[in-house]
Protein backbone atom coordinates (compact mmCIF):
# COMPACT_ATOMS: atom_id res chain seq x y z
CA UNK A 1 0.00 0.00 0.00
CA UNK A 2 1.49 3.41 -0.91
CA UNK A 3 2.36 5.79 1.89
CA UNK A 4 -0.24 8.52 2.40
CA UNK A 5 0.69 11.96 1.13
CA UNK A 6 0.92 13.21 4.72
CA UNK A 7 3.27 10.43 5.89
CA UNK A 8 6.76 11.04 7.26
CA UNK A 9 8.41 10.01 3.97
CA UNK A 10 10.51 12.87 2.59
CA UNK A 11 8.77 14.79 -0.16
CA UNK A 12 10.33 17.78 -1.86
CA UNK A 13 8.69 20.67 -3.65
CA UNK A 14 9.67 21.30 -7.25
CA UNK A 15 8.76 24.20 -9.51
CA UNK A 16 8.84 23.99 -13.29
CA UNK A 17 7.19 25.51 -16.34
CA UNK A 18 4.40 22.98 -15.81
CA UNK A 19 3.63 24.20 -12.28
CA UNK A 20 4.34 23.33 -8.67
CA UNK A 21 4.88 19.67 -7.83
CA UNK A 22 5.46 17.46 -4.82
CA UNK A 23 8.07 14.82 -5.67
CA UNK A 24 8.78 11.71 -3.63
CA UNK A 25 11.50 9.17 -4.39
CA UNK A 26 10.32 5.57 -4.08
CA UNK A 27 13.19 3.14 -3.41
CA UNK A 28 13.05 -0.14 -5.31
CA UNK A 29 12.47 -2.14 -2.14
CA UNK A 30 9.39 -0.06 -1.35
CA UNK A 31 7.81 -0.47 -4.76
CA UNK A 32 5.43 -3.44 -4.56
CA UNK A 33 3.31 -3.04 -7.68
CA UNK A 34 3.69 -2.15 -11.33
CA UNK A 35 3.00 1.36 -12.65
CA UNK A 36 2.89 2.89 -16.13
CA UNK A 37 5.23 5.88 -16.60
CA UNK A 38 3.37 8.80 -18.25
CA UNK A 39 6.64 10.06 -19.76
CA UNK A 40 7.55 7.02 -21.85
CA UNK A 41 4.39 4.91 -21.52
CA UNK A 42 6.53 1.97 -20.38
CA UNK A 43 6.04 -0.23 -17.35
CA UNK A 44 7.80 0.51 -14.06
CA UNK A 45 7.95 -3.00 -12.60
CA UNK A 46 7.58 -3.69 -8.90
CA UNK A 47 10.95 -3.46 -7.17
CA UNK A 48 12.28 -0.66 -9.42
CA UNK A 49 13.02 2.72 -7.87
CA UNK A 50 11.15 5.69 -9.33
CA UNK A 51 9.44 8.95 -8.32
CA UNK A 52 5.82 9.66 -7.55
CA UNK A 53 4.61 13.19 -8.22
CA UNK A 54 1.45 15.20 -7.77
CA UNK A 55 0.52 18.84 -8.28
CA UNK A 56 0.56 20.97 -5.15
CA UNK A 57 -1.80 23.72 -4.22
CA UNK A 58 -5.54 23.69 -4.04
CA UNK A 59 -6.06 21.59 -7.16
CA UNK A 60 -3.67 18.71 -6.35
CA UNK A 61 -4.90 15.51 -4.71
CA UNK A 62 -4.09 11.84 -4.21
CA UNK A 63 -5.94 11.02 -7.44
CA UNK A 64 -3.43 13.20 -9.33
CA UNK A 65 -0.40 11.13 -8.28
CA UNK A 66 1.68 9.71 -11.12
CA UNK A 67 4.62 7.32 -10.98
CA UNK A 68 7.54 8.19 -13.27
CA UNK A 69 10.96 6.84 -14.15
CA UNK A 70 13.31 9.48 -12.74
CA UNK A 71 14.91 10.26 -16.14
CA UNK A 72 11.44 10.66 -17.69
CA UNK A 73 10.38 13.04 -14.90
CA UNK A 74 13.56 15.08 -15.34
CA UNK A 75 13.02 15.27 -19.12
CA UNK A 76 9.29 16.05 -19.04
CA UNK A 77 9.83 19.60 -20.29
CA UNK A 78 11.78 18.40 -23.33
CA UNK A 79 9.42 15.72 -24.58
CA UNK A 80 5.75 15.00 -25.00
CA UNK A 81 3.97 12.26 -23.04
CA UNK A 82 4.43 8.76 -24.40
CA UNK A 83 8.13 9.18 -25.14
CA UNK A 84 7.74 11.01 -28.45
CA UNK A 85 9.98 13.99 -28.98
CA UNK A 86 8.53 17.16 -30.46
CA UNK A 87 9.58 17.79 -34.06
Amino acid sequence: MPAPLSSGIVTRAETGPDGEWAVRHVPGGSSVKDYRCPGCDQLIPAGVGHVVTWPTGEWGSVEDRRHWHLPCWNARGRRRPGGRRPR
